[in-house]
């Protein structure tokens, strides 16, 4: 049985969507359009290699920065993320873009127009996997910039038009369940690694 896209925690009585144009229509210009599609292309997760061999190299140069741990944890957040998401939760759920509900005329789209599988943002939920990943062991500096980037590509998912406010936030907690699945296999993994 397919959800239904108007069942209440998903339309919040109407405000999804009004929230949705408010933030998709705030701004046309090109410091708000180019910082849109920048948010959009740094959460992308085709950068997943890129930003694993960052933090790794990272990680074993300065190892009390990132721990080896830490980037253990986002790389199988990130496995399990893919699955859920992509694997799971977009298929069955099924629910249209934005473009699809209003029309081109109604929608501020920045890039490739998209209109199925919003529920949940990819997007959304692999910035919040790098976030979550790293940013309670970084120091404080480090983890605010790390939480405002997750912010970012998820103010940027609408701003492009291609997800709803629900899509987002929906994407940020299942990254967030995944980093904590990760966190406690890893937590499995190091103490089966070490001698009796």
């Amino acid at each position: 049985m397919k959800l239904d896209p108007h069942a209440l925690w998903y339309a919040w009585d109407g405000w999804n969507a009004r929230l949705f144009l408010a933030i998709n229509h705030a701004g046309d210009n090109t410091v708000w359009n180019n910082a849109a599609r920048l948010g959009t292309a740094l959460g992308d997760h085709h950068l997943l290699p890129v930003y694993l061999g960052l933090l790794l190299t990272l990680a074993m140069r300065w190892p009390r920065l990132i721990s080896l741990r830490s980037v253990l944890v986002y790389a199988w957040a990130n496995l399990l993320l893919f699955v859920s998401i992509y694997g799971v939760l977009q298929p069955w759920a099924h629910f249209p873009r934005p473009l699809e509900v209003f029309g081109p005329q109604m929608v501020h789209v920045l890039g490739e127009p998209k209109f199925a599988h919003s529920f949940p943002s990819g997007h959304a939920a692999f910035a919040m996997v790098l976030a979550a990943s790293l940013a309670f062991s970084l120091p404080r500096p480090w983890s605010v910039v790390l939480w405002l980037f997750a912010l970012w590509v998820a103010w940027s998912r609408i701003a492009v038009g291609a997800h709803f406010p629900a899509d987002v936030i929906g994407g940020a907690f299942v990254g967030a369940l995944c980093v904590l699945v990760a966190y406690g296999l890893a937590r499995l993994w190091i103490r089966g690694a070490k001698p009796a």
